[in-house]
């Protein structure tokens, strides 16, 4: 079986951001750890639950637009596992504007890809002892 391809590429950031949750406007993200035009993971500075929808304000890297995306919480990192960077969640972007998505990709060009979280899986799966 093959690996699952990502569908946008995701680079390593630290960008001040402004993460609030849709349903009480309380802020829940301040910082953005990676950045593609598809989501980001952000560090959380309360708790948060998968699917709860949000809004984030962001500048990309080098550049001076304050962006607004709407998104859901796609999966919440709880930083238990080694390499994981603490308490944090990932958003998936809704209905993001074309020329946004484009100005995203376009200041992400040239930067570098985040580390991996784990190791990659074996290529070749290893029969089980019976």
């Amino acid at each position: 079986m093959s690996e699952p391809v990502r569908r946008a590429f995701r680079r390593f950031v630290r960008l001040d951001c402004e993460v609030v949750r849709e349903h009480d406007f309380k802020v829940i993200g301040d910082l953005a750890l990676d950045l593609s035009t598809r989501g980001m993971l952000v560090r959380a500075t309360s708790r948060v639950l998968t699917g709860e929808e949000i809004v984030v304000t962001f500048r990309p890297p080098r550049c001076n637009t304050y962006l607004d995306a709407v998104g859901t919480v796609a999966r919440v990192v709880h930083g238990r596992r080694p390499g994981d960077t603490g308490l944090s969640f990932g958003i998936e972007f809704h209905a993001i504007e074309r020329e946004h998505e484009q100005l995203i990709f376009e200041h992400l060009r040239g930067m570098f890809a985040p580390e991996p979280m784990r190791p990659p899986r074996p290529l070749v799966t290893r029969a089980r002892a019976a």
